[in-house]
């Protein structure tokens, strides 16, 4: 018909209750619908788990002819729609629901399915998407005034995932660190560890996420900081890894 369809949900009902309807009727069917999920991850924090996103990217990644993007910030997300709108295949976009500072000069190129490199780093690179990418460059800001180089790549888009980006940051950088508000299983962390050792390229590599457990109750930004997915927190978990790496 030439219309142009999206759906906008909650991201923990519209990707669970819904989840045979994106399967069979959106992908299945090759119709290019656009799903918004709005509040994913954590972001209804006191509401608890019944409330918490942390399984979408596992279920849709799994999904055959969907594509996911988690947008950083307000230049992502506007971009991410203004991208959706011609977009061939049904997509996934995923949003959080707290203000969020600018990363990114205004003429910075966006495209789906290629990230964004905020800052490159030889020491360590941080590998993150959505509302933590925020996280992993204040982190990085803490690790330079050390004197340790530090990377920072908006993985805006799960699938398809940028491999090159992820290749060229694990044989540039000593040490990779994946950041994300979503379960450790089968989320950014994962795709990248399983590109990573499918390309025979063995670095240092830690997953910053929420851990296989229900998520403690709170505000996004005290789940946040009791997982480690905090400025200082990844700061501390980057000084660890070049410290294991410098004494090996």
């Amino acid at each position: 018909t030439g219309k142009k369809v999206f759906a906008v949900s909650p991201a923990s009902f519209l990707t669970a209750r819904s989840f045979e309807q994106i399967k069979n009727d959106v992908a299945y069917s090759d119709i290019p619908v656009k799903l918004i999920g709005i509040s994913a991850g954590v972001s209804y924090g006191a509401l608890g788990s019944t409330h918490h996103s942390l399984h979408d990217f596992a279920a849709l990644r799994a999904v055959d002819n969907i594509h996911i993007v988690v947008p950083a910030d307000n230049f992502e997300a506007r971009k991410a729609i203004e991208a959706s709108m011609d977009y061939p295949f049904p997509l996934y976009i995923r949003f959080g629901k707290k203000p969020i500072p600018n990363l990114h000069d205004s003429d910075t190129h966006f495209e789906i399915g290629k990230a964004i490199i905020l800052k490159e780093g030889s020491d360590v690179t941080f590998i993150a998407s959505g509302e933590t990418v925020c996280r992993a460059f204040e982190a990085s800001k803490l690790l330079e005034e050390e004197g340790i180089t530090c990377g920072v790549i908006s993985m805006h888009t799960l699938k398809p995932l940028d491999d090159d980006a992820i290749i060229d940051a694990a044989k540039t950088s000593n040490a990779i660190i994946t950041v994300e508000e979503h379960s450790i299983y089968v989320g950014l962390g994962s795709a990248c560890a399983s590109l990573l050792l499918q390309e025979g390229l063995h670095k240092p590599f830690k997953i910053v996420c929420i851990p296989d457990e229900y998520s403690i109750t709170g505000s996004q930004a005290e789940i946040f900081d009791y997982y480690g997915i905090s400025p200082e927190g990844l700061a501390q978990t980057a000084r660890d890894m070049i410290r294991v790496k410098r004494t090996t």
